[in-house]
């Protein structure tokens, strides 16, 4: 709340706000009104609006169905989860460990402090551990979680570079997500199926073994097909963090639009995710397109993506998270 000083003797006024982000107490200008300066902190704008921290959320509160349909299929697969941490143990989980440590900035109070503070944010606003945050330089629009025992996010810089601060922090909070609804074992193991799909390659890894048995057990195309649906979950955690489901849209105009995202008009973009949502629905052939053209991709078309989270936003699930935690 922004607070006055003496003005007895002549002085200048004097305003602070704490960021209802961050907690932190913030000097601002005479006549401020809600976002007009940033957190010196976490850069987030500055807002005397109510910030949600959940004490208690479950991932059963927000995870989508497709996730938990395709987590489900995934699951009846004998033997799965001992075959993925074996996986994860001979193709070396450690050694992604040491090339993310050696050739990225690892994220901390002094490096990266403002992404510090939106990771703090995140974490403290779902409820989860801290993992460490490591940024990469990469042309690559990507960010990512991975490590089945101590958890680890890599953000790319040719990310960060097209975001606003509340965007990172959506991005971020998405990530913490995949912590939260525990995904992370499975998506670890996605990821390095997703590397190792080059059977020239995979000859090369140690264990071929048990990446031959993943593949002929079904589990890899059964584990990439959830991987894609666990995303649609991910992007709801992020809209319980950044509490305004267009920041999660903005970002995923920016995902489909790249560097061209500032010709778009937003609304006509969310228009166009509506459209195709009706299209996929009411056409079985497009629909069937659309599922065949997405499985070979590592997430769902941002078009997708945007029109489940206001999708979500606008049926009343979302209020029902906010009101209950």
């Amino acid at each position: 709340m922004a607070k006055k000083k003496d003005e007895s003797e002549g002085l200048t006024k004097s305003l602070f706000v704490r960021c209802r982000y961050c907690g932190q107490k913030n000097g601002v200008k005479d006549g401020y009104k809600n976002g007009d300066a940033n957190c010196g902190k976490c850069r987030l704008p500055l807002s005397n609006e109510p910030h949600k921290k959940f004490a208690d959320l479950s991932k059963h509160d927000y995870v989508h169905p497709a996730d938990s349909k395709a987590l489900a299929a995934l699951r009846a697969i004998p033997g799965i989860d001992n075959a993925l941490r074996k996986l994860l143990e001979v193709t070396g989980e450690s050694a992604l460990r040491v090339i993310f440590t050696a050739s990225s900035v690892k994220v901390t109070p002094k490096q990266f402090p403002d992404l510090h503070a939106k990771l703090q944010v995140a974490c403290t606003t779902l409820g989860v551990e801290m993992p460490e945050m490591f940024v990469q330089q990469n042309p690559v629009v990507n960010a990512f979680t991975f490590g089945s025992e101590k958890h680890i996010i890599v953000l790319h810089t040719g990310l960060l570079e097209r975001l606003t601060d509340e965007e990172t922090l959506a991005v971020i909070s998405h990530e913490v997500g995949h912590i939260h609804a525990e995904h992370v074992l499975y998506l670890t193991a996605a990821r390095l199926m997703e590397a190792l799909a080059n059977a020239s390659v995979a000859r090369l890894v140690p264990g071929s073994e048990i990446i031959k048995f993943i593949i002929s057990a079904g589990i890899n195309s059964a584990l990439l097909a959830w991987a894609r649906r666990a995303e649609l979950s991910c992007d709801r955690a992020a809209m319980l963090t950044v509490q305004d489901p267009h920041v999660v849209g903005r970002v995923m105009m920016k995902l489909a639009g790249g560097t061209a995202a500032s010709k778009i008009d937003y609304e006509e973009f969310l228009e166009q995710g509506r459209q195709f949502k009706k299209t996929c629905d009411d056409k079985a052939l497009d629909k069937f397109w659309a599922t065949i053209i997405n499985a070979g991709q590592t997430h769902p078309f941002p078009i997708w993506r945007v029109s489940e989270i206001i999708d979500w936003a606008e049926s009343g699930d979302y209020a029902e998270v906010m009101a209950k935690n």
